[in-house]
């Protein structure tokens, strides 16, 4: 296990580390450190850990800077993701599985989650895994606003399980507008957005700020206490940036009581894909 106390050096924060919703955590880490890596460019990476607002969950690791990633609060949702985020950090793990592995540590067999932007419905296989189980409680809701986009998750659930409308129901539909298709009163545990545009599809339809406000404040009010918004934001296209400055709008205003709001992001790789976090208490 690569610990926070002994491969990163601190970049960048001149003064003693404070409860500050503008702070940010910057790591540079230099060469020498990736000789217990394989497979690892002997250039620096730099990396910033961002809160995007003030919560005792994620400041569990900016306090204990100096000691090594055990000190995760137990209580923290992160706690045993510590390897997650340092593959991450390496270019090891790609930002859906760092999302992926996050969702295991939240979601539950008999939930119910919504993929919001099902695109080539990957992620919807994912949550039918999580929460599929012999009682037949467990469901998804995948959502997107392009017919090619259902056809190709369909498609894909059929190769993976016979039975998967047990389970999972599509529906072709903007993802501002889930709130008419989720039953009244669901229990929602897990809401998941991959923004852009569809892979392999027409990259001039894509994810809309508008829309994507809309569909976060939705479900914002649906996610139960113990759920999650789990957010990827693609910056590498037009309008990308922008949508990006929306969800972090939208996250640094959440209450600080009820919500733990995080992003991971690359530095010296602009256009690298952001996941963002956000756990309702």
């Amino acid at each position: 296990m690569l610990s926070f106390r002994y491969r990163f050096s601190s970049f960048a924060t001149h003064a003693p580390f404070t409860h500050s919703s503008s702070r940010r955590l910057f790591f540079l880490l230099p060469p020498q450190t990736h000789t217990t890596l394989t497979n690892i460019s002997t250039d620096h990476s730099l990396f910033c850990l961002k809160p995007i607002k003030q919560n005792n969950g994620f400041f569990s690791i900016a306090n204990n800077i100096h000691s090594s990633s055990s000190s995760f609060s137990k209580d923290s949702p992160f706690s045993g993701l510590e390897d997650v985020f340092v593959s991450f950090l390496f270019g090891k793990k790609k930002a859906t599985d760092v999302a992926h592995m996050v969702w295991k540590h939240v979601v539950q067999k008999g939930d119910t989650v919504i993929d919001a932007t099902c695109g080539n419905g990957f992620d919807t296989l994912e949550l039918l895994n999580l929460v599929a189980d012999d009682s037949h409680n467990g469901y998804v809701y995948a959502l997107d606003i392009q017919k090619d986009a259902l056809d190709k998750t369909s498609l894909l659930l059929e190769e993976s399980l016979n039975s998967y409308q047990k389970y999972v129901k599509l529906f072709n539909i903007c993802h501002s507008k889930m709130e008419e298709v989720v039953q009244r009163n669901a229990s929602v545990r897990l809401v998941a957005f991959n923004l852009g545009y569809l892979p392999g599809g027409d990259k001039e339809i894509i994810t809309r700020s508008e829309t994507t406000l809309q569909a976060l404040e939705a479900a914002e009010r649906i996610v139960i206490p113990g759920g999650l918004i789990s957010v990827v934001v693609y910056v590498g296209h037009p309008g990308g940036r922008e949508e990006l400055e929306t969800v972090e709008t939208f996250a640094a205003r959440m209450s600080v009581e009820k919500w733990i709001c995080c992003k991971l992001q690359m530095l010296n790789r602009p256009c690298a894909p952001i996941p963002i976090f956000l756990f309702r208490r």
